[in-house]
């Protein structure tokens, strides 16, 4: 019987998990070398190495999530708001949250020295960051904790680099809270792989 790959196992178990909790499943030390290793490792065009990280445990990162709905009250009117709110309370009852950026800078200097693939550095970019979200979001499945990718920038941006004193050249590009399950998300529905895949010969 083959093998099945510890690799492949952990892809089939990550699932986008939004009801954390506070366990500490991992420690902080191994939850950052999980990121280092994945920022270390993972691919990119050109071996730009563009992707950045702010991750952010305890108080840092309760501040983070109180920043968040800070901004979206100036946006969502405020008797449909509960929603929002509950939603933004389940993300901060975890244990961290990594913060993804890309270095501008690195992908302007890239198109000038290769004017050719000038419009192409930026998409490649957001590739070699989605690459380097789906590891570690993948990794921290693997060792038992649950993390699920969020989007709310480019709303608070200029809150967030100016809280943590950012360079003004990292772009913010995603969001992953995480924390310890608290309770396992519904079964997921697979569109047929007959409809998406082809193989030739």
């Amino acid at each position: 019987m083959e093998k099945k790959s510890d690799f492949l196992a952990a892809v089939q178990k990550r699932r986008s998990v939004y009801a954390l909790g506070n366990k500490k499943v991992l420690s902080e030390q191994e939850v950052a070398k999980i990121v280092r290793t994945a920022l270390k490792h993972a691919p990119t065009s050109f071996n730009a190495q563009s992707g950045r990280i702010l991750l952010l445990f305890g108080k840092a990162y309760q501040k983070f999530w109180s920043l968040v709905k800070a901004e979206l009250k100036k946006i969502v009117p405020a008797d449909k708001f509960a929603p929002t709110d509950a939603k933004i309370n389940s993300f901060a009852q975890g244990i961290g949250t990594v913060l993804f950026f890309e270095d501008q800078d690195v992908i302007k200097n890239l198109q000038e020295k290769y004017p050719l693939y000038k419009e192409n550095f930026a998409v490649w970019s957001e590739q070699g960051n989605g690459m380097l979200q789906y590891i570690i979001w993948t990794a921290l499945e693997e060792k038992g904790l649950g993390a699920s990718l969020q989007h709310y920038n480019p709303l608070i941006d200029n809150q967030v680099k100016k809280t943590w004193q950012l360079p003004a050249n990292w772009k913010l590009i995603a969001q992953m809270p995480f924390g310890s399950v608290a309770h396992k998300p519904d079964k997921k529905e697979f569109a047929p792989l007959k409809d998406r895949l082809k193989i030739c010969k």
